[in-house]
């Protein structure tokens, strides 16, 4: 007996609207996990990066402190070069007024210039020559001065003038 006017439909256990909301769901889902994944991974790639960056700025780091020492290396150095040039010019210039000090008829056969001490060996006509045209001015130029003459046989004398500079701290203890 039927007692319908259509055709009986087979029942479906999952119908079209649930279908639906469970294929929304399931992009939804997919779209989350896949959001995740993409996060997962720049967390990742960020860390390694960090890292990297971390290992590049140690390096040059280290190569800043050495090309720091290097600085300071060059500056000791170029400190050392203009001490050593401004040596040579003081000596330059006191070669050339020891020579200039020294009257036409004293003959210099041997000069020591040391930093505190000057010795010159040489010929005189005569002590007073000496004693007048050479001592007085190295002796107001030196502290100590010492000479001894040694006659020749032309009537000449030999001489060996010593002469020292005292230190600034032996003079100051002195007196």
């Amino acid at each position: 007996m039927k007692h319908s006017f259509i055709a009986p439909r087979p029942k479906r256990l999952i119908g079209t609207e649930l279908r639906m909301v469970l294929f929304f769901f399931a992009v939804t889902i997919m779209m989350l996990v896949g959001a995740y994944l993409f996060l997962f991974y720049k967390t990742y790639d960020f860390h390694r990066e960090r890292a990297s960056i971390a290992q590049k700025t140690d390096g040059l780091k280290h190569a800043a402190h050495l090309i720091e020492d290097q600085i300071v290396q060059i500056d000791a150095k170029a400190k050392i070069a203009e001490q050593v040039t401004t040596d040579n010019t003081v000596m330059k210039e006191s070669i050339r007024n020891l020579f200039d000090l020294v009257p036409d008829s004293v003959t210099l056969s041997r000069a020591q210039l040391d930093e505190k001490s000057l010795i010159l060996y040489g010929m005189t006509p005569n002590k007073d020559t000496y004693e007048y045209m050479l001592h007085a001015p190295l002796r107001s130029i030196f502290h100590r001065t010492y000479t001894s003459f040694y006659p020749i046989e032309n009537g000449w004398y030999r001489f060996v003038s010593s002469n020292y500079l005292d230190d600034e701290n032996e003079t100051k203890g002195v007196e």
